[in-house]
């Protein structure tokens, strides 16, 4: 029953929200391709989706506790791990296999789409880049994409973002559209400021094992720079889309996260790596990266 505790633990479901919302999006966008998206489809997409990011907080688990770094991180609701495997040692065999088992998953319902469903030949081969390059993110993340600040701080964004939605789309509805490319960078860009804001608590730690992630790189005043930026851009391309009449009217209502948005960029540039003993500003982080994705959605599906 520990270990189980462990696990789920170790699995965050919190943090889990981000992957319904940005298939939410995926689904609003395949609907204004096609008349009928098919449920069983938008199900299966789900199923594989949801393994993704949960292989993703399991894989990061064990390897952060290997590492040690599970052991020195300051803990906060946003930052540092779970705690889960320090208080439990002997389950880290059982979080790993669960990981493969995610993975396992994944590559069944992406095996699904490749070979029995009803996909043309540049579908498939569109599939199988996107989901191969998915996995390699998935793998790969903790362990190497740390050690460049360039990728680990897009990688994030990378794949809950394009590729999760673009993919989704494509598997929904057959083709990926320009605006389709374009939407997806909505949650790019904050997803990547979602794990460039929780790396700052972390950055004595993450050194310790090796990491080389953008804000140890380049320092706290250009990551600030940065999040300001990835902060404003999708607010930026909403507002473009609007008044090129290329966004419904009611999509206007995906820009009322700027506010806290800003809210969150001028503090952080105040606390700098001081942000974690104002957790409040990681909370209102998030909910911008969820609300701003979700509204959008709304708007897509009801205007």
């Amino acid at each position: 029953m520990v270990a189980f505790q462990t696990l789920f633990k170790a699995a965050r479901l919190p943090f889990l929200a981000l992957t319904p919302v940005c298939l939410l999006l995926a689904y609003a966008l395949a609907s204004r391709q096609i008349p009928d998206v098919s449920l069983r489809d938008a199900g299966l997409v789900f199923i594989g989706a949801l393994a993704a990011h949960l292989a993703v907080n399991l894989l990061n688990e064990y390897q952060d506790f290997r590492s040690g770094l599970d052991l020195i991180t300051r803990r906060t609701p946003f930052s540092g791990g779970s705690g889960a495997l320090p208080g439990d040692p002997q389950s880290a065999p059982l979080v790993l296999k669960a990981s493969y088992a995610c993975l396992l998953l994944v590559c069944l319902v992406g095996g699904y789409f490749l070979f029995q469903a009803p996909l043309q030949m540049h579908t498939r081969l569109m599939l199988l880049i996107i989901g191969l390059t998915g996995l390699g993110v998935i793998v790969s993340y903790t362990r190497h994409l740390n050690r460049f600040p360039w990728l680990c701080l897009i990688a994030p964004g990378l794949g809950f973002g394009l590729l999760m939605v673009s993919g989704a789309v494509l598997l929904l509805a057959g083709e990926v559209t320009v605006q389709t490319l374009l939407l997806s960078l909505v949650p790019f860009f904050h997803i990547n400021n979602l794990l460039l804001l929780n790396q700052y608590p972390d950055i004595e730690a993450d050194k310790s094992v090796g990491r080389n992630h953008f804000v140890i790189a380049y320092g706290i005043t250009s990551s600030n720079r940065i999040f300001a930026i990835f902060m404003l851009l999708p607010f930026l391309l909403l507002g473009l889309l609007l008044s090129a009449g290329l966004l419904p009217l009611l999509s206007a209502i995906a820009l009322l996260p700027l506010v806290p948005g800003l809210v969150v960029a001028v503090k952080l540039a105040r606390l700098r790596e001081d942000i974690a003993n104002s957790p409040q500003y990681l909370a209102l982080n998030v909910a911008v990266t969820l609300a701003t994705t979700l509204l959008l959605a709304l708007s897509l599906l009801f205007a």
